[in-house]
C-alpha cells in the first residue's frame, strides 16, 4: 500500500507518519507471514514556513493583484505546486490565481476571464517588483 501524508503544520505531519509507522509495525507483529515495510520520502515541503520569512512576497502580489483589478482573497494551499518547491531552494513563492476551478476533480475548468485577469496579475507583479522597496 501506498500512503500519502499532508499537513500544513509540520509537527502534526510528523504525528501523520509516526501514526502509519506505527499502524505498520502492528501488522506485521499481528501476521507473521507479512512482509511489512515502511518508507518515509519527502516529496514537497510545506511553503509557510518559506513564505512567512519573506512577507514582501504575499504583499506584491496582493499589490500585483489589485492593480489588475480583481480583490484578493488569501487560502491556503496544500499541494505539489512549484511554489513550494521554488520556495524550498530559497526562491520564495507564493501562490497566485490562474483562472482554474475545481482542480484534479472530474469537473475541472478554466474561465478565459480569469486566465486574463491572472496573465494581467503577472505584468503587474513584475511592475511592483521593479519598484523600490
Amino acid at each position: 500500500m501506498d500512503f500519502i501524508a499532508r499537513d500544513h503544520d509540520d509537527t502534526v505531519l510528523e504525528r501523520h507518519v509516526a501514526l502509519l509507522s506505527g499502524l505498520a509495525e502492528k501488522v506485521a507483529a499481528q501476521e507473521p507471514r507479512a512482509a511489512v515495510a515502511v518508507e518515509v520520502r519527502d516529496s514537497y515541503r510545506n511553503m509557510g514556513p518559506f513564505i512567512e520569512q519573506s512577507p514582501r512576497v504575499v504583499e506584491a502580489a496582493l499589490e500585483a493583484i489589485r492593480r489588475a483589478g480583481v480583490e484578493p482573497t488569501l487560502t491556503i494551499v496544500r499541494g505539489g505546486t512549484d511554489g513550494a518547491v521554488l520556495s524550498e531552494r530559497g526562491l520564495p513563492t507564493a501562490n497566485i490565481f490562474t483562472g482554474g476551478q475545481e482542480y484534479h476533480s472530474v469537473c475541472e475548468w478554466a474561465s478565459v476571464q480569469d486566465m486574463a485577469a491572472a496573465a494581467a496579475t503577472i505584468v503587474e507583479l513584475a511592475g511592483v517588483w521593479s519598484e523600490p522597496s
